[in-house]
C-alpha cells in the first residue's frame, strides 16, 4: 500500500505510521494475552511477571555492557567509516563478553537469594539459573538491535519487532496453558533467544556489511566513548528496574500482593502504548539530535517532533481514559481497583513523553553528567514520593507519584538542555 505524499516525504511520519501498524497488531495480540494471563494467574501472577520483566530489563543492560545507545550514536555517525565502526564493534564485543560473564556467574551463585528477593520464595531458583544460560543471547541481541536502530532501518526494525513478538506471544500462550505461572515465566525468560533468531534471519546480510566478524578483536579502542553510555544505561535501566521491583515489593508487603498485581497491570497498559515512542526515539530522535549543533536547529526539530507525536499520543490517551472501564473489562476482568489509577498514569505518561524527547539530547550528545543527574533525581523522586504517598492513598499513591515526578523532571531537563546550548554559544563566541 502506497503511503500518502505528506507522510512519505516526512521521515518521522513514515517511521510513526509504519510503527503504528506494528504496534496496533501488537496491541491486539497483547489484549488477548493479558486477558489470558489475568484469568489464569490473577493479580498475584501478574505481580510475579512484572518482577521478572523488570529483572530481565536489568540483565539486558548488564549483559550488553550498556552500549546500546552508544552503538546507535556511533553507527549513525560513522556508517560510512568502516574502520571506526570496526573499532567500536570490537569494544562493544568485549563489553558484552564481560557484562554477560558477570551476569551469568552472579545468577548461578545467587539464584536462591534472587528468587527470594523477586518472588518472596526460593521456588523459582530454577528460573534464575535458566536466565544465566540465556544472558549471552540477551546481550548479543541488544548489540545487533543497536545496529538496526543506528542505521535507521525502520522497515527492518518493524519486521524484527513484529515477528519476534509474535513468536514470543505464541510461546507464552502455549506455556501458560500447559504450565500456568511457571510456564509463563519460562516463556518470558527464553523469548530473547527467539528475538535474536528473528533478527539474524531478517538482518544478517546487512549486519555483515557493517560488522566484520572475522576482524573483531579483544582490543577496546572505543572504551572511553562507550563507557559513558555504559554508565548511563546502568543508571537508567539498572536503577529503574531496582526501583520498580522495590515498589512492587513494598506494595506487596504494606498492602497485598494482589494490589501489587493491580499496579503492575496498570504499568503493562502504560508500557503497551509507550513502547510506540521507544522506536521513534532510537530510530529518529537520537540520530537526528546527534547531527544538530545549534539551538535554532534543535528548537525547530523539537517543534516538528512535538507537533507530530504529542497530538497523536494525546488523542490515544484520552480514548484510553474515557474507555477505561471497557479496557479493564476486556483486558483485566475483576481488576476493578485499576479504574482510579488511569487519570494519574495517563497524565504522567503524556508529560513524561514530552520530557523523554528533550532528554534524548543527553544521549545524542553524550552528556553523561546531565543524563545521570536527571535519571537519579527522577528515580529518587518516584521512589520517595511512592513510599510517602502510599501511606495515605494506597496503591493510587504510586501513580500520583509518577505524575508529580514527571512534571518536576520536565522543568529540570528543559533547563539543562537550554543551559547546554547557552554554553555552546558562549564557547563559540570566545
Amino acid at each position: 500500500m502506497k503511503l500518502p505524499k505528506f507522510i512519505s516525504e516526512n521521515l518521522l511520519l513514515k517511521i510513526t505510521s509504519l510503527n503504528a501498524v506494528v504496534i496496533s497488531i501488537r496491541l491486539v495480540i497483547s489484549l488477548f494475552i493479558q486477558r489470558f494471563l489475568a484469568e489464569i494467574v490473577g493479580e498475584v501472577g501478574i505481580s510475579k511477571i512484572g518482577q521478572l520483566r523488570n529483572f530481565t530489563m536489568l540483565l539486558t543492560s548488564i549483559s550488553s555492557g550498556g552500549v546500546f545507545n552508544g552503538i546507535i550514536k556511533y553507527v549513525s555517525e560513522y556508517k560510512e567509516d568502516k574502520e571506526q565502526l570496526q573499532k567500536m564493534f570490537s569494544t562493544a564485543f568485549v563489553f558484552t563478553v564481560i557484562g554477560s560473564s558477570i551476569a551469568c556467574v552472579s545468577l548461578l551463585i545467587g539464584a536462591e537469594f534472587i528468587s527470594e528477593y523477586l518472588f518472596g520464595s526460593t521456588n523459582f531458583k530454577y528460573l534464575i539459573k535458566l536466565l544465566a544460560v540465556i544472558v549471552p543471547f540477551i546481550g548479543i541481541y541488544r548489540v545487533f538491535n543497536g545496529v538496526v536502530h543506528g542505521l535507521s532501518q525502520y522497515k527492518n526494525f518493524a519486521k524484527i519487532d513484529l515477528f519476534g513478538y509474535l513468536l514470543g506471544a505464541f510461546l507464552l500462550v502455549i506455556s501458560i496453558y500447559n504450565y500456568n505461572i511457571d510456564g509463563a515465566l519460562v516463556a518470558i525468560a527464553v523469548t530473547p533467544i527467539l528475538q535474536l533468531l528473528v533478527l539474524l534471519y531478517i538482518f544478517f546480510k546487512t549486519l555483515k556489511e557493517y560488522v566484520k566478524f572475522s576482524k573483531l578483536s579483544l582490543k577496546i579502542p572505543f572504551a572511553k566513548e562507550l563507557l559513558a553510555f555504559t554508565l548511563m544505561s546502568f543508571v537508567s535501566t539498572g536503577l529503574l528496574s531496582f526501583v520498580e521491583i522495590d515498589i512492587r515489593t513494598m506494595i506487596r508487603n504494606q498492602i497485598t500482593e494482589a494490589d501489587s498485581g493491580i499496579w503492575t497491570a496498570m504499568t503493562f497498559i502504560s508500557k503497551n502504548y509507550m513502547v510506540f515512542s521507544a522506536s521513534i526515539f532510537t530510530l529518529y530522535v537520537v540520530p537526528k539530535f546527534a547531527i544538530i549543533h545549534t539551538k535554532k536547529a534543535f528548537t525547530l526539530e523539537l517543534k516538528i517532533i512535538y507537533k507530530t507525536i504529542l497530538p497523536l499520543f494525546g488523542i490515544g490517551m484520552l480514548l484510553v481514559y474515557f474507555l477505561r472501564d471497557y479496557v479493564i473489562l476486556i483486558i483485566y476482568p475483576d481488576f476493578t481497583a485499576m479504574a482510579p489509577l488511569f487519570k494519574w498514569q495517563l497524565t504522567g505518561d503524556f508529560v513524561r513523553l514530552a520530557t523523554l524527547v528533550l532528554g534524548h539530547q543527553f544521549i545524542a550528545k553524550k552528556m553523561m553528567k546531565n543524563f545521570i543527574f536527571s535519571e537519579i533525581i527522577s528515580l529518587a523522586l518516584f521512589y520517595f514520593l511512592s513510599h510517602y504517598l502510599i501511606k495515605d492513598y494506597g496503591v493510587e499513591g504510586v501513580v500520583m507519584a509518577h505524575l508529580v515526578r514527571s512534571i518536576i523532571m520536565f522543568g529540570i531537563i528543559y533547563y539543562l538542555v537550554i543551559r547546554y546550548f547557552r554554553k555552546q554559544n558562549k564557547s563559540v563566541k570566545e
